[in-house]
């Protein structure tokens, strides 16, 4: 093989490479939509039948981001990427690190979620939490075909909407402080819930910062502590 067909070989090759961590980091995001799907089953429907699949699927999640962060080293050690290729797998990397975690909220969601299938919540707080579940959720998809698609205007759309979940946790904040208040006795429970309210906002921040690393690597600069998900104009 001459040296321009050894060339065109291994640029095929890196591509290739390239795109199978694009694919397993969807497949890994899909897998933890659906942790949060089967969380929130748990949480709003008060049913615990999900929570030996949770357990299975953390597993999975887990084994996803052990196996593309080893690809992620060997394309830098071995393939030195630069430029666009070089940022995509710095970014992949940091984006493991939100996927895995937003799995890990999923889960403790569901575990506190078991020990309230028992109680009645009321339906002011069943709402709010189904409310706070369904943005998380949409944020979580909004940022994976962000992603997919390496679109800045839906990615910076996607952070923008963590405000409506800020929001929605603020106002069931007030409401399981004054539960609380009025109910001493059920402040173990109304804490339960608050816990699984925070993970859910959590998991809000956390979809904004894939979609910080998504114009990261369409512009190239790193947007975080900007204020993009305030309003602010894209400092570009």
């Amino acid at each position: 093989m001459d040296r321009l067909h050894l060339t065109q070989h291994i640029s095929r090759q890196f591509n290739s490479e390239i795109e199978d961590v694009r694919r397993q980091v969807l497949a890994m995001g899909g897998l933890v939509e659906e942790q949060i799907e089967a969380a929130l089953h748990v949480l709003v429907e008060r049913d615990a039948a999900a929570s030996a699949e949770i357990r299975e699927r953390e597993q999975r999640i887990n084994a996803a981001e052990l196996a593309i962060d080893e690809r992620c080293a060997f394309i830098l050690a071995r393939r030195q990427p630069a430029a666009s290729d070089l940022r995509l797998v710095l970014a992949v990397m940091k984006m493991l690190a939100d996927l895995e975690r937003i799995g890990d909220e999923a889960k403790r969601i569901a575990k506190m979620a078991e020990k309230l299938v028992g109680e009645e919540g009321g339906t002011e707080v069943t709402a709010a939490l189904s409310d706070l579940g369904v943005l998380a959720r949409g944020m979580l998809r909004g940022s994976l075909d962000a992603f997919a698609r390496f679109d800045e205007h839906l990615a910076l759309d996607i952070m923008r909407r963590d405000r409506r979940i800020d929001e929605t946790y603020r106002r069931l904040f007030a409401v399981l402080v004054a539960r609380m208040q009025q109910q001493p006795e059920q402040i173990p429970v109304e804490l339960d819930r608050l816990w699984c309210a925070r993970s859910l906002e959590r998991i809000g921040d956390r979809c904004k910062n894939l979609c910080e690393f998504v114009l990261y690597l369409v512009r190239g600069k790193d947007v975080r502590h900007s204020g993009l998900a305030k309003g602010d104009s894209p400092p570009f």
